[in-house]
């Protein structure tokens, strides 16, 4: 059995690039490993037998309790987290779609602990990765 910490291989996660009428990007502070404590993307795992798409839209409704209008690919990258002695703790597949806010409030609910709307000039004050960054940069121009 494939556990998502140690795993025998890659999970498929998926996040959401969601932007408000003001250009502010939704950012979510996790609550659970990987990244507790820490700001990103909305999103989470896959499940079985769910378009990439649904499972996005569903982990947006299920962290923050809000809709996204039409879904746009963004990217897909590669997130691997070793230990201390190097063995691969985590290692998501994340495909990221960029899309604009549709209706809801955005609240922190699920895994997330809190919810931001942070406009471009504020990306800084929330310690995002770099290839965060990029993804979000990325989908701005998409949408």
């Amino acid at each position: 059995m494939n556990t998502r910490e140690y795993p025998d291989r890659p999970w498929v996660g998926i996040g959401c690039v969601i932007f408000d009428a003001a250009d502010r990007v939704l950012l979510v502070r996790r609550a659970r490993p990987p990244r507790l404590g820490l700001w990103s993307l909305p999103g989470g795992a896959q499940h079985l037998g769910e378009g990439a798409e649904d499972a996005a839209r569903r982990e947006l409704r299920e962290e923050t309790g809000i809709e996204a209008g039409p879904l746009t690919l963004a990217a897909v990258i590669d997130a691997v987290t070793q230990d201390e002695a190097g063995a691969i703790r985590f290692h998501y597949t994340i495909i990221d779609y960029a899309g604009r806010l549709l209706s809801g409030e955005a609240r922190a609910a699920d895994d997330v602990s809190e919810v931001a709307w942070a406009a471009p000039d504020a990306l800084a004050a929330y310690d995002l990765t770099p290839e965060t960054l990029s993804v979000i940069a990325r989908a701005r121009s998409l949408v």
